[in-house]
């Protein structure tokens, strides 16, 4: 939440920070043989390298030279899994993840002056209300604070957790973000971006959080035309997240039963409508005829899609990488 705020303030833009969910999926395995004091040593020196590779100018650079049509690509191919989950809830659930759908599209032809996600999230809440569909769970109302814990430092959680973790923030989520922000024609601040990465997944580490970034898909969100009509003013949506993101922290105990009792299908089809835009932006900007390196964007596109994971990193970062290999090797790339 403090990513948000500061961010959000600093350059007024919609930058949006959060926790990695992929880097997650690798602690999933990593803890099975790794002592958790250990793996809070991996996520601090994770903090450390992003913070170095931001205050170099490395990744700024690197995310400059990259072809745009590739980084659109790869941003339509990571988004994409929030549609077709979408079409999977309608299916699974067409009365109310049917009608938050219908009320969304219903508002978005015949209103500009009422949010569309908000209608179909009230829609949708209403009618799982109306049919039983929300589960109710024991509620702790307490404050939830932060808590210190003391790293210890090996080889094995660095190469297990800290490598896959850098890449993971840097070619993954805050590449996203950068490209969802180049879509909505924002110049996003991509070395401090970075930094702030670094400095707050170092910081996370010692309170046991695998890393504190830059989020992808609600810095999609949050830039995006359901954030409002004028660019200049999105970054107001950044702040109410960061404000909500702390909110929900100290009152975890309250807020987990609470989004534990929506039906999973309404959550889904909520994020896949307000992903549209971002879905549209990219996709007409990384695939357009007589554009530049179109193989090597349908390459990242299809990496992006496939949502594989090697040597613990996810698919988008593989994207970007091979959809720039194949252009390069086809002679896309001129520079």
């Amino acid at each position: 939440w403090l990513i948000s705020l500061f961010l959000a303030l600093r350059y007024r833009q919609p930058i949006c920070g959060a926790y990695t969910i992929p880097g997650a999926a690798i602690l999933s395995a990593s803890l099975t043989v790794i002592p958790f004091s250990d793996a809070v040593g991996a996520f601090i020196m994770s903090g450390v390298l992003v913070f170095v590779l931001g205050i170099t100018g490395l990744i700024g650079r690197l995310m400059r030279w990259l072809p745009m049509p590739i980084v659109m690509a790869m941003i339509a191919g990571a988004m994409i899994r929030f549609a077709t989950g979408s079409v999977d809830a309608i299916v699974s659930a067409p009365l109310i993840a049917g009608a938050a759908a219908l009320s969304f599209f219903l508002v978005t032809r015949f209103s500009r002056s009422v949010p569309p996600v908000l209608v179909a999230g009230v829609v949708g809440l209403v009618l799982a209300f109306a049919f039983g569909q929300l589960q109710p769970a024991n509620v702790n109302i307490a404050w939830v604070m932060p808590t210190l814990t003391a790293p210890t430092f090996s080889i094995d959680a660095f190469l297990a957790i800290t490598i896959p973790l850098t890449a993971l923030v840097i070619g993954a989520e805050n590449a996203q973000a950068t490209g969802v922000l180049m879509a909505e024609g924002y110049r996003p601040p991509i070395n401090a971006m970075t930094i702030i990465s670094g400095i707050g997944g170092a910081l996370a580490g010692l309170l046991g959080g695998h890393n504190a970034n830059i989020a992808g898909p609600m810095t999609a969100i949050c830039s995006s035309e359901q954030a409002g009509d004028d660019p200049r003013l999105r970054y107001g949506a950044a702040l109410v997240n960061g404000v909500l993101f702390a909110l929900f922290g100290l009152f975890a105990g309250l807020a987990v039963p609470f989004i534990l009792a929506f039906p999973k299908a309404l959550i889904v089809v909520i994020a896949g409508l307000a992903m549209i835009g971002v879905l549209l932006g990219s996709l007409q900007q990384a695939i357009q005829k007589g554009g530049a390196c179109q193989i090597g964007a349908f390459v990242a596109l299809a990496v992006a899609m496939s949502q594989f994971t090697l040597l613990g990193i996810s698919s988008p970062f593989w994207a970007l990488l091979s959809g720039v290999a194949v252009s390069w090797l086809l002679g896309e790339i001129k520079r």
